[in-house]
């Protein structure tokens, strides 16, 4: 059993957002929709929580209502393994949405994601302080994440 679970706050969006995201990523689905009883401060049967499935990883959407929004000081942080899943994944979460740069938009949600090739990490995790330097300063210059720019200036081309 997953021990920590991301809960997502909505305003009345939480089914629509859970069905956009499970269209997107593999191994995604819809587990479970709960509703709003009697006496609740929106009307019966309104969707309440939708729990779902990104890769295998749940996450609980709520219809909390319009007191907090999302921003990007928590975002999610998707690891792509080829440009191909990079654009994948940038082209669909951006489709309504906003980018923002060095790989991180915003979707039509608001809320914030990164898009980033695996490669990366390991680029700046290299001992080589001029290799990691290199690859920032390029990141630094890109909206959407571009794989061989990444790795050409890792190499210092």
């Amino acid at each position: 059993m997953q021990r920590v679970t991301p809960f997502l706050w909505f305003d009345g969006q939480a089914e629509e957002a859970a069905q956009f995201y499970t269209s997107i990523f593999k191994d995604s689905k819809i587990k479970h929709v709960s509703r709003y009883g009697e006496g609740a401060p929106v009307p019966a049967g309104t969707v309440m929580t939708v729990s779902f499935l990104l890769f295998g990883q749940e996450f609980v959407a709520l219809n909390g209502g319009p007191q907090f929004k999302f921003s990007p000081a928590v975002s999610l942080l998707v690891r792509c393994e080829s440009q191909e899943e990079v654009d994948h994944y940038w082209d669909r979460l951006l489709d309504g949405g906003q980018a923002m740069a060095c790989g991180w938009l915003t979707d039509k949600y608001g809320l914030a994601w990164q898009i980033i090739p695996a490669v990366f990490m390991d680029f700046i995790q290299d001992k080589d302080q001029a290799k990691v330097n290199r690859v920032m300063q390029a990141m630094m210059q890109m909206v959407k994440l571009d794989i061989a720019a990444l790795r050409a200036a890792y190499d210092g081309k």
